[in-house]
Protein backbone atom coordinates (compact mmCIF):
# COMPACT_ATOMS: atom_id res chain seq x y z
CA UNK A 1 0.00 0.00 0.00
CA UNK A 2 1.20 3.50 -0.83
CA UNK A 3 0.05 6.57 1.08
CA UNK A 4 0.60 10.32 0.80
CA UNK A 5 -0.57 13.59 2.34
CA UNK A 6 -2.05 16.44 0.33
CA UNK A 7 -1.54 19.91 1.74
CA UNK A 8 -4.79 20.96 3.40
CA UNK A 9 -6.12 23.55 5.84
CA UNK A 10 -4.65 21.74 8.84
CA UNK A 11 -0.95 21.10 9.50
CA UNK A 12 -1.30 17.30 9.09
CA UNK A 13 -2.63 17.42 5.53
CA UNK A 14 -5.27 15.15 3.97
CA UNK A 15 -4.50 11.44 3.70
CA UNK A 16 -4.39 10.02 0.17
CA UNK A 17 -4.08 6.48 -1.12
CA UNK A 18 -1.74 6.33 -4.12
CA UNK A 19 -1.63 3.76 -6.91
CA UNK A 20 1.36 1.45 -7.18
CA UNK A 21 2.67 3.29 -10.26
CA UNK A 22 2.21 6.69 -8.52
CA UNK A 23 -0.07 7.93 -11.31
CA UNK A 24 -3.40 8.18 -9.48
CA UNK A 25 -4.71 8.87 -5.99
CA UNK A 26 -7.91 9.04 -3.98
CA UNK A 27 -8.82 10.47 -0.58
CA UNK A 28 -8.75 7.82 2.12
CA UNK A 29 -12.12 7.00 3.64
CA UNK A 30 -11.00 5.32 6.85
CA UNK A 31 -8.85 8.18 8.18
CA UNK A 32 -8.42 11.88 7.45
CA UNK A 33 -4.68 12.16 8.20
CA UNK A 34 -1.76 9.76 8.29
CA UNK A 35 -1.28 10.21 12.03
CA UNK A 36 -4.95 9.38 12.60
CA UNK A 37 -4.51 6.22 10.54
CA UNK A 38 -1.45 5.21 12.56
CA UNK A 39 -3.28 5.82 15.84
CA UNK A 40 -6.04 3.41 14.76
CA UNK A 41 -4.09 1.13 12.42
CA UNK A 42 -5.66 -2.15 13.52
CA UNK A 43 -9.12 -0.74 12.84
CA UNK A 44 -8.48 1.04 9.53
CA UNK A 45 -5.83 -1.03 7.72
CA UNK A 46 -8.27 -3.41 6.02
CA UNK A 47 -10.38 -0.56 4.63
CA UNK A 48 -7.30 1.33 3.45
CA UNK A 49 -6.04 -1.79 1.67
CA UNK A 50 -9.42 -2.42 0.05
CA UNK A 51 -9.37 1.11 -1.35
CA UNK A 52 -5.78 0.61 -2.53
CA UNK A 53 -6.72 -2.59 -4.37
CA UNK A 54 -9.69 -0.87 -5.98
CA UNK A 55 -7.53 2.08 -7.04
CA UNK A 56 -4.97 -0.22 -8.69
CA UNK A 57 -7.78 -2.10 -10.45
CA UNK A 58 -9.12 1.17 -11.86
CA UNK A 59 -12.50 0.82 -10.17
CA UNK A 60 -12.17 3.25 -7.23
CA UNK A 61 -14.64 6.16 -7.48
CA UNK A 62 -13.22 9.63 -6.93
CA UNK A 63 -9.72 8.77 -8.15
CA UNK A 64 -7.73 11.52 -9.83
CA UNK A 65 -4.46 11.96 -11.69
CA UNK A 66 -1.62 12.59 -9.24
CA UNK A 67 1.18 15.13 -9.52
CA UNK A 68 3.48 14.07 -6.67
CA UNK A 69 5.40 17.36 -6.86
CA UNK A 70 2.36 19.11 -5.34
CA UNK A 71 2.19 16.89 -2.24
CA UNK A 72 3.22 17.62 1.32
CA UNK A 73 5.67 15.31 3.05
CA UNK A 74 4.01 11.91 3.48
CA UNK A 75 4.19 12.68 7.22
CA UNK A 76 3.91 16.48 7.46
CA UNK A 77 4.80 16.53 11.17
CA UNK A 78 5.21 14.09 14.03
CA UNK A 79 5.43 13.97 17.79
CA UNK A 80 8.86 12.39 17.49
CA UNK A 81 11.74 12.02 15.00
CA UNK A 82 14.56 9.75 16.13
CA UNK A 83 17.52 9.59 13.78
CA UNK A 84 20.18 6.91 13.99
CA UNK A 85 23.63 6.25 12.60
CA UNK A 86 23.02 2.65 11.56
CA UNK A 87 25.69 2.24 8.88
CA UNK A 88 29.08 1.49 10.40
CA UNK A 89 30.67 2.14 7.00
CA UNK A 90 29.83 5.82 7.46
CA UNK A 91 31.29 5.83 10.97
CA UNK A 92 34.49 4.10 9.88
CA UNK A 93 35.12 6.45 6.97
CA UNK A 94 34.72 9.53 9.19
CA UNK A 95 36.70 7.95 12.04
CA UNK A 96 39.63 7.12 9.80
CA UNK A 97 39.70 10.61 8.29
CA UNK A 98 39.15 12.60 11.48
CA UNK A 99 41.04 10.54 14.01
CA UNK A 100 38.48 9.08 16.37
CA UNK A 101 37.75 5.50 17.39
CA UNK A 102 35.71 3.29 15.10
CA UNK A 103 32.45 1.90 16.48
CA UNK A 104 31.66 -1.82 16.19
CA UNK A 105 28.49 -3.90 16.15
CA UNK A 106 29.14 -4.64 19.83
CA UNK A 107 28.35 -0.99 20.57
CA UNK A 108 24.73 0.11 20.98
CA UNK A 109 23.25 2.06 18.07
CA UNK A 110 23.58 5.83 18.09
CA UNK A 111 20.24 7.67 18.01
CA UNK A 112 19.41 11.31 18.71
CA UNK A 113 16.07 13.14 18.90
CA UNK A 114 15.61 15.54 16.01
CA UNK A 115 13.22 18.30 15.00
CA UNK A 116 9.75 16.93 14.23
CA UNK A 117 7.23 19.78 14.35
CA UNK A 118 7.49 19.94 10.53
CA UNK A 119 8.99 17.99 7.68
CA UNK A 120 9.72 19.71 4.39
CA UNK A 121 7.90 18.35 1.33
CA UNK A 122 9.86 16.40 -1.23
CA UNK A 123 9.84 19.19 -3.83
CA UNK A 124 10.55 22.90 -3.74
CA UNK A 125 13.00 25.27 -2.13
CA UNK A 126 14.57 24.64 1.29
CA UNK A 127 15.66 27.81 3.14
CA UNK A 128 18.99 28.29 4.88
CA UNK A 129 20.51 31.38 6.43
CA UNK A 130 24.13 31.17 5.21
CA UNK A 131 26.46 29.06 3.07
CA UNK A 132 29.03 29.44 5.87
CA UNK A 133 26.88 27.07 7.97
CA UNK A 134 28.18 24.24 5.70
CA UNK A 135 24.89 22.97 4.27
CA UNK A 136 24.80 19.23 3.68
CA UNK A 137 22.24 16.61 2.66
CA UNK A 138 21.93 13.13 4.15
CA UNK A 139 20.18 10.42 2.14
CA UNK A 140 18.33 8.02 4.43
CA UNK A 141 15.53 5.50 4.69
CA UNK A 142 13.11 5.65 7.60
CA UNK A 143 10.20 3.82 9.20
CA UNK A 144 7.01 5.24 10.70
CA UNK A 145 5.58 3.39 13.70
CA UNK A 146 2.20 2.72 15.20
CA UNK A 147 1.91 2.56 19.02
CA UNK A 148 5.03 0.69 20.16
CA UNK A 149 5.33 -0.62 23.72
CA UNK A 150 8.17 -0.11 26.16
CA UNK A 151 10.64 -2.99 26.16
CA UNK A 152 9.67 -4.44 22.78
CA UNK A 153 12.16 -7.02 21.44
CA UNK A 154 13.88 -6.40 18.07
CA UNK A 155 12.00 -9.16 16.20
CA UNK A 156 8.65 -7.97 17.58
CA UNK A 157 9.56 -4.33 17.01
CA UNK A 158 9.40 -4.73 13.23
CA UNK A 159 5.67 -5.48 13.51
CA UNK A 160 5.24 -1.83 14.51
CA UNK A 161 7.07 -0.46 11.44
CA UNK A 162 3.94 0.28 9.46
CA UNK A 163 5.42 2.47 6.73
CA UNK A 164 8.77 3.07 5.04
CA UNK A 165 9.87 6.46 3.68
CA UNK A 166 12.91 8.18 2.22
CA UNK A 167 14.46 11.09 4.17
CA UNK A 168 16.80 13.95 3.38
CA UNK A 169 18.16 14.77 6.81
CA UNK A 170 19.55 18.26 6.20
CA UNK A 171 22.61 19.11 8.29
CA UNK A 172 24.63 22.23 9.06
CA UNK A 173 28.12 20.82 9.48
CA UNK A 174 29.65 24.01 10.88
CA UNK A 175 27.86 23.34 14.19
CA UNK A 176 28.25 19.56 14.43
CA UNK A 177 31.73 19.24 15.98
CA UNK A 178 31.05 21.71 18.80
CA UNK A 179 27.66 20.21 19.64
CA UNK A 180 29.04 16.66 19.62
CA UNK A 181 31.86 17.65 21.94
CA UNK A 182 29.29 19.15 24.32
CA UNK A 183 27.72 15.70 24.69
CA UNK A 184 24.19 17.05 24.88
CA UNK A 185 22.92 16.30 21.36
CA UNK A 186 22.32 18.30 18.19
CA UNK A 187 20.41 21.58 18.07
CA UNK A 188 21.74 24.22 15.68
CA UNK A 189 23.26 21.55 13.42
CA UNK A 190 19.87 20.07 12.56
CA UNK A 191 17.21 22.11 10.73
CA UNK A 192 13.98 20.38 9.60
CA UNK A 193 14.38 17.26 7.47
CA UNK A 194 12.58 16.46 4.22
CA UNK A 195 10.40 13.36 3.87
CA UNK A 196 9.38 11.66 0.62
CA UNK A 197 5.94 12.36 -0.78
CA UNK A 198 5.09 8.65 -0.73
CA UNK A 199 5.13 6.27 2.24
CA UNK A 200 4.86 2.53 1.55
CA UNK A 201 3.98 -0.46 3.68
CA UNK A 202 6.93 -2.88 4.04
CA UNK A 203 5.18 -5.61 2.02
CA UNK A 204 5.14 -3.21 -0.93
CA UNK A 205 8.94 -3.56 -1.08
CA UNK A 206 8.73 -7.31 -1.67
CA UNK A 207 12.12 -8.99 -1.39
CA UNK A 208 13.79 -5.61 -0.87
CA UNK A 209 12.50 -5.62 2.73
CA UNK A 210 14.84 -8.06 4.48
CA UNK A 211 15.75 -8.34 8.16
CA UNK A 212 14.38 -4.87 8.86
CA UNK A 213 16.49 -3.31 6.12
CA UNK A 214 15.58 -1.60 2.85
CA UNK A 215 17.52 -3.43 0.16
CA UNK A 216 17.28 -0.69 -2.44
CA UNK A 217 19.91 1.51 -4.03
CA UNK A 218 19.41 5.13 -3.01
CA UNK A 219 20.54 7.25 -5.96
CA UNK A 220 21.67 10.76 -5.02
CA UNK A 221 22.31 13.53 -7.54
CA UNK A 222 23.97 16.85 -6.79
CA UNK A 223 22.82 18.97 -9.68
CA UNK A 224 23.09 16.85 -12.82
CA UNK A 225 25.91 14.65 -11.48
CA UNK A 226 25.40 11.33 -9.71
CA UNK A 227 26.89 11.83 -6.24
CA UNK A 228 26.30 8.36 -4.85
CA UNK A 229 24.30 5.15 -5.18
CA UNK A 230 24.73 3.27 -1.87
CA UNK A 231 22.69 0.18 -0.98
CA UNK A 232 20.34 0.35 2.01
CA UNK A 233 20.78 -3.37 2.76
CA UNK A 234 24.17 -2.62 4.32
CA UNK A 235 22.71 -1.35 7.61
CA UNK A 236 24.77 -2.64 10.51
CA UNK A 237 21.72 -2.30 12.78
CA UNK A 238 18.33 -3.18 11.30
CA UNK A 239 15.24 -1.13 12.02
CA UNK A 240 14.13 -3.76 14.54
CA UNK A 241 17.29 -3.05 16.53
CA UNK A 242 16.77 0.70 16.30
CA UNK A 243 13.12 0.53 17.39
CA UNK A 244 13.95 -1.75 20.32
CA UNK A 245 16.79 0.52 21.41
CA UNK A 246 14.54 3.58 21.30
CA UNK A 247 11.76 1.77 23.18
CA UNK A 248 14.00 0.33 25.91
CA UNK A 249 12.77 2.81 28.52
CA UNK A 250 9.63 4.36 27.02
CA UNK A 251 6.67 3.73 24.76
CA UNK A 252 6.88 5.18 21.25
CA UNK A 253 3.80 7.06 20.12
CA UNK A 254 2.02 6.48 16.79
CA UNK A 255 3.69 8.50 14.05
CA UNK A 256 7.19 8.20 15.49
CA UNK A 257 9.68 8.41 12.61
CA UNK A 258 12.99 6.56 12.94
CA UNK A 259 15.72 7.36 10.40
CA UNK A 260 18.53 5.06 9.37
CA UNK A 261 21.19 7.74 9.21
CA UNK A 262 23.20 8.31 6.05
CA UNK A 263 23.05 5.28 3.77
CA UNK A 264 26.67 4.22 3.39
CA UNK A 265 28.66 1.29 1.99
CA UNK A 266 32.19 0.12 2.76
CA UNK A 267 33.04 0.46 -0.93
CA UNK A 268 32.06 4.13 -0.95
CA UNK A 269 34.98 4.95 -3.23
CA UNK A 270 33.20 2.92 -5.92
CA UNK A 271 29.49 3.54 -5.24
CA UNK A 272 29.70 7.10 -3.92
CA UNK A 273 28.23 8.63 -0.78
CA UNK A 274 24.90 9.71 0.66
CA UNK A 275 26.23 12.97 2.13
CA UNK A 276 28.94 15.54 1.49
CA UNK A 277 30.64 15.06 4.87
CA UNK A 278 31.46 11.46 3.98
CA UNK A 279 32.81 12.51 0.58
CA UNK A 280 34.99 15.15 2.26
CA UNK A 281 36.32 12.48 4.63
CA UNK A 282 37.20 10.32 1.63
CA UNK A 283 38.91 13.37 0.11
CA UNK A 284 41.16 13.55 3.16
CA UNK A 285 42.02 9.85 2.98
CA UNK A 286 42.86 10.07 -0.74
CA UNK A 287 43.14 13.74 -1.72
CA UNK A 288 41.53 14.51 -5.11
CA UNK A 289 42.53 17.24 -7.53
CA UNK A 290 39.68 19.40 -6.20
CA UNK A 291 38.19 19.06 -2.71
CA UNK A 292 34.41 18.64 -2.39
CA UNK A 293 32.54 21.71 -1.15
CA UNK A 294 29.35 21.95 0.87
CA UNK A 295 26.18 23.17 -0.85
CA UNK A 296 25.77 26.68 -2.18
CA UNK A 297 22.59 28.65 -2.78
CA UNK A 298 20.88 27.67 -6.00
CA UNK A 299 22.16 24.09 -6.03
CA UNK A 300 19.72 21.19 -6.36
CA UNK A 301 19.71 17.77 -4.72
CA UNK A 302 17.73 14.75 -5.94
CA UNK A 303 17.23 11.40 -4.19
CA UNK A 304 15.29 8.43 -5.53
CA UNK A 305 15.05 4.65 -5.12
CA UNK A 306 13.73 2.24 -7.76
CA UNK A 307 12.35 -1.28 -7.52
CA UNK A 308 13.50 -4.22 -9.65
CA UNK A 309 11.10 -3.19 -12.43
CA UNK A 310 12.53 0.34 -12.55
CA UNK A 311 9.52 1.94 -10.84
CA UNK A 312 10.16 4.81 -8.42
CA UNK A 313 9.18 3.52 -4.99
CA UNK A 314 8.77 6.72 -2.95
CA UNK A 315 8.85 9.31 -5.74
CA UNK A 316 11.83 11.64 -5.83
CA UNK A 317 13.03 14.10 -3.23
CA UNK A 318 14.20 16.98 -5.44
CA UNK A 319 14.94 20.33 -3.80
CA UNK A 320 16.77 23.58 -4.32
CA UNK A 321 18.92 25.26 -1.66
CA UNK A 322 17.62 28.80 -1.08
CA UNK A 323 18.69 31.82 0.96
CA UNK A 324 16.44 32.75 3.87
CA UNK A 325 16.71 36.32 5.14
CA UNK A 326 17.65 36.53 8.81
CA UNK A 327 15.39 38.69 10.99
CA UNK A 328 16.99 41.85 12.34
Amino acid sequence: MKLASRAADGPDGRLLIVSRDLSRAVEAKAATTLVQALETWAEVEAELRAQYDSLNAGTEPGAFALDSTTLAAALPRSHQFLDASAFLAHNHILADAWGYTRRTEADPPLIYQGLSDRFYPAHGEVPFRAEADDIDFEAEFGVILDATPLGVAPDEALEHARLVVMINDWSLRAFGPTEMKGGFGFLQAKPPSSVSAIAVTPDELGGAWRDGRVGLTLRVHRGAALFGAPDGAAMSYGFGDLIAHAAATRDLCPGTLIGSGTVSNFDAEAVGSGCIAERKALDELAPPTAATSYLRFGETVRMEAFDAAGQSVFGAIEQRVARRPVSA
